[in-house]
């Protein structure tokens, strides 16, 4: 077992509170959104797409602050993205209409993806590296716990003082997790990649950052211009501006990222695409439940908001539960042996689930506990999974820009899981939606698709054979790992 250190706690805390304000700000908007389409007047759909507006800048929070991450360090990048929330959140609660509120979405999107980027890897490089699945999985857990607080708080908060209090109280958290973040050393990693690499020429001191390869290189003005073109898809995919030209765009979007990730990663580019679409399955398992839920439970089952209330409330807990018990598996049996492992327990309890009926809310509750414990509790490992693949020089633009590329299956998953009902009943299709898809990320992991599609599609020395985030901090004597020369 690792010995941890005071320094390793407060490390911790630190950045699991930046993203408890992760979860609280994703669940309170949706909380919320009645409230603010009676006060902007808009319809429901309009209203929804408040909702939509993070993840249209999300991809590009995870890409910039990560690049900061990489270069110049990964408390700076924290720094930043805790800032561009606050900035968000004080700006939803002054927002005077649907574009102000958009607007501060927007904000707020980039801050969310530099959080995760930036925290994640901090946390992961600062912990030993016998302990760093549990500093993934317990950083992660404070998403599920602001999920909670959102939800409580939402029953007093709102009927004595509106909606913008809510925003406006999120800032306190924020404003204590900024002062906090100050105080905080360099990763270890980090610090000693730099002052192994020096100024050779493949050192981080030498490496150019996600930034720089896209927007400053012979392809600038190709990817300024693809940034603009994936940009107005998001924006008119997530906002139901489509029209009927919904497939093309979606094409348009995923080529952009793909020709994104081939600059970034070179050699190694079939391994981070595969890397991505193993992250977007996860988020489309996931979400159908995790967004879905509350309507199931008020339309299927008849439920009081009361009742929703407390469903989830068990949800969430077992998604603390989960994070916390996969951490330490994944230190013990190792992270994709633990990730595999989790997912088939998961499978017990995603069919039963959606058999209950309304007189059953005891087993419902539990059944959601341990459902959520096994399926979304393992997410917690996600940050550890991606960082194995990314060397330490571009692991948080890696990471970062990786994770909300997949995250979009969040955003998808919903709609998914509504048009399957068709109308009809929403247990069904959620339950085969979440069942068939837990599968296909099971296989992924368990095969580590993005080595064997590495070795297929591209250079087979390319992608690294062992978890980068473990091996430089077990021998930090020895020079980062090599992998193929990057392009640029």
């Amino acid at each position: 077992m690792a010995r941890l250190t005071r320094r390793d706690g407060k490390t911790l805390f630190a950045a699991w509170l930046g993203y408890l304000m992760d979860g609280f700000d994703f669940v309170l908007i949706t909380l919320v959104l009645t409230e603010v389409a009676d006060t902007f007047d808009l319809s429901t759909v309009t209203a929804a797409t408040l909702v939509s507006a993070a993840f249209i800048s999300r991809w590009f929070g995870g890409l910039a602050i990560g690049a900061v991450g990489d270069r110049y360090g990964r408390k700076p990048a924290m720094i930043l993205s805790i800032v561009l929330y606050s900035v968000g959140s004080l700006a939803c609660g002054l927002s005077w209409g649907y574009w102000s509120m958009f607007a501060a979405r927007l904000v707020l999107g980039l801050g969310m993806a530099g959080e995760y980027s930036a925290s994640a890897t901090y946390v992961i490089e600062s912990w030993p590296a016998a302990a760093r699945n549990r500093a993934s999985a317990l950083l992660i857990s404070g998403y599920a716990v602001g999920a909670i607080i959102a939800g409580q708080l939402y029953r007093f908060v709102v009927p004595a003082w509106g909606w913008r209090a809510m925003f406006f109280l999120g800032v306190v958290p924020i404003a204590l997790a900024l002062w906090m973040r100050r105080g905080l050393k360099e990763s270890h990693d980090w610090e000693r990649a730099r002052a192994t690499a020096g100024e050779a020429a493949d050192g981080p001191g030498a490496q150019r950052d996600f930034v720089t390869v896209l927007y400053r290189g012979r392809h600038a003005p190709l990817n300024y211009a693809v940034t603009a073109a994936v940009s107005l898809s998001l924006f008119l995919l997530f906002t139901e501006r489509a029209g009927g030209f919904t497939w093309p765009l979606a094409l348009l979007t995923a080529a952009g990222f793909v020709l994104f990730a081939a600059q970034f990663a070179g050699g190694r580019t079939p391994m981070m695409v595969t890397l991505m679409v193993t992250v977007f399955c996860a988020f489309l398992y996931s979400w159908p439940i995790q967004a879905l839920l509350p309507t199931y439970l008020k339309t299927d089952l008849d439920f009081s908001p009361g009742t929703v209330s407390d469903m989830l409330f068990f949800a969430g807990f077992g998604n603390v539960a989960g994070c916390v018990l996969v951490g330490f598996l994944g230190d013990r049996w190792g992270t994709q042996r633990t990730y595999v492992a989790s997912l088939c327990v998961s499978m017990l309890f995603v069919l039963p689930v959606f058999a209950m009926d309304r007189g059953q809310t005891v087993w419902l509750a539990l059944l959601l506990f341990f459902q959520q414990m096994f399926a979304q509790g393992i997410s917690g490992l996600l940050p550890k999974l991606i960082g194995g693949y990314f060397r330490t020089p571009e692991r948080a633009a890696g990471l970062g820009f990786t994770y909300n590329v997949g995250s979009l299956g969040g955003a998808v998953a919903p709609v998914l899981g509504a048009s399957l009902a068709g109308g009809h009943s929403l247990g069904p299709s959620l339950a085969w939606l979440t069942f068939s898809l837990t599968l296909v990320v099971i296989v992924l992991i368990a095969v580590n698709a993005p080595l064997r599609v590495q070795r297929l599609l591209g250079a087979r020395g390319a992608a690294p054979e062992v978890d980068l985030t473990e091996e430089l901090a077990a021998d930090p004597s020895q020079p980062l790992p090599r992998t193929a020369p990057r392009h640029h």
